[in-house]
């Protein structure tokens, strides 16, 4: 067992921890996910048949690494290199839970975070209006240091585009601000050293109706897809400098919204009346009804992350749950689930209530349900792990109990857990290619984890005696 409550900085001897739960949407059976995504993660992540080989009615351990290296020097696979399934094998064996290590302290709460791209840049953003973009391969120095305009509340949202050229972040108004972040300027004071655009996503040039909670680039970097206060979707032509589809998506606030894959034609949303909606801007059915519709959480959604591959996404739930979802299940019709909510109950300052724990939604339509971190308080983020590293082999989310969860996607065991902040971590997010992770936390900290052997002291934990033992000292 490792030193991050149930983690472990390896799985060569399987799951560290069970303490996560998974069951099945529909089908009744909590061991394992058994669907096609699993095999297609098994087929992604398993090494070469010849290393994998076990005698019959022996149980098939994962291949050790040695053995996985001895076996590239006899070329046992004819083309004398690890394809890239046994890569994965090996590098998703080892996650990113030693540390932390202080990559800066904001002013003010951490509210989103994200690598760019290739994951040469990394962008925070908090709550009192200063997003900061990070150099990663020169040690973390600070790229461009921008200062928002004024701002309502916080800045719910950023996105960096494709091409690592331009910013946009949202807040809680119609006006979604984009920055040029090519620049040679490292500070950036809004429409004092530099301009940021104002792009106005509202019908009728009023602000103030709605805010903005989820706003994404598309793929080529020529749209974005934003989420509303208004129950509405839209979608920003960049060129054409205005939006050039708004959707009534859901009765009630939408929080968050992506492009399903690179095409740009399917887009994935979460509202708080606790459904995912698909909608194909292909073929429309009419104006303001999706393609499909997904039910099975019992509260509001939070946030949706998707695999990239059109079919599958996960999402975080106010009920406590992260759920993962194929849309070839998706249906036309909803039911209401009001009936089974007899209780009063708000998220951003009450517990969620011990027995709701243990409803289930009478027509749950997802594929596998994960438990064991918390969604309280704000709208806590989750993700699939990189394809490159892990083959999407894990799901991780941050929590409210101030720590980060990491699941196995198939078998839903809990494979680590990370514990330093002393407050909600609202965004966290894996490195696109190194294992290494940050956390980016409503205690003004963003700090990141990484595979054993870094050789520098990590920073002190904070809560108990005994794991400062573990910790040792601060770093200076």
């Amino acid at each position: 067992m490792g030193r991050f409550g149930k983690g472990a900085s390896s799985c060569d001897d399987g799951y560290a921890s069970s303490s996560g739960s998974l069951s099945q949407g529909g089908n009744g059976r909590p061991d394992y996910l058994d669907h096609e995504i699993a095999q297609l993660t098994k087929l992604r992540s398993q090494p070469h048949e010849f290393l994998s080989r076990t005698a019959p009615g022996k149980l098939r351990l994962p291949v050790s690494t040695v053995k996985m290296l001895v076996g590239r020097e006899v070329n046992y696979s004819g083309r004398g290199r690890f394809s890239a399934a046994d890569s994965c094998h090996v590098l998703s064996r080892y996650l990113p839970v030693n540390g932390p290590w202080k990559v800066d302290g904001m002013n003010s709460r951490v509210y989103t975070s994200q690598f760019s791209n290739d994951g040469s840049f990394f962008v925070a953003a908090s709550q009192e209006s200063n997003i900061k973009i990070y150099n990663v391969d020169k040690n973390w120095k600070i790229q461009k240091d921008i200062e928002t305009k004024a701002l309502r509340w916080t800045i719910t949202d950023t996105s960096l585009s494709p091409d690592q050229r331009f910013l946009v972040y949202a807040s809680i108004c119609a006006i979604v601000n984009i920055v040029d972040v090519g620049s040679s300027a490292r500070e950036s004071l809004a429409n004092v050293t530099e301009i940021h655009k104002g792009l106005d996503f509202s019908a009728d040039g009023d602000e103030d109706e709605f805010g903005i909670f989820s706003v994404k680039f598309s793929t080529d970097g020529q749209e974005l897809v934003a989420a509303g206060s208004d129950n509405f979707i839209y979608v920003y032509d960049l060129q054409a400098n205005k939006c050039s589809l708004r959707i009534p998506a859901h009765k009630s606030d939408v929080n968050t919204v992506c492009f399903a894959d690179e095409t740009g034609h399917l887009i994935f949303s979460g509202s708080d009346d606790s459904l995912c909606k698909v909608w194909d801007r292909r073929c429309f059915i009419s104006k303001g009804r999706a393609n499909g519709v997904l039910m099975g959480h019992l509260e509001g959604i939070t946030f949706i992350d998707s695999r990239r591959d059109g079919r599958y996404f996960i999402s975080n739930g106010k009920d406590q749950t992260t759920k993962l979802w194929d849309i070839r299940k998706m249906s036309s019709n909803t039911t209401d689930n009001s009936r089974l909510r007899d209780y009063d109950w708000d998220y951003r300052w009450m517990e969620y209530p011990s027995y709701a724990r243990r409803l289930k939604h009478p027509h749950d339509q997802s594929l596998a349900t994960y438990k064991g971190h918390s969604v309280l308080r704000t709208l806590i983020r989750c993700y699939f792990s990189p394809e490159y590293s892990t083959a999407q082999k894990y799901i991780y989310t941050g929590s409210s109990d101030n720590s980060v969860y990491i699941y196995d996607l198939v078998s839903g065991a809990q494979v680590a857990k990370l514990d330093f902040h002393n407050a909600p971590v609202r965004d966290c997010c894996w490195h696109p290619i190194y294992p290494m992770l940050i956390s980016s936390s409503w205690d003004c900290n963003i700090v990141r984890w990484e595979i054993p052997g870094i050789g520098e002291a990590p920073l002190p934990k904070r809560r108990t005696v005994r794991a400062r033992r573990f910790f040792g000292r601060a770093l200076r």
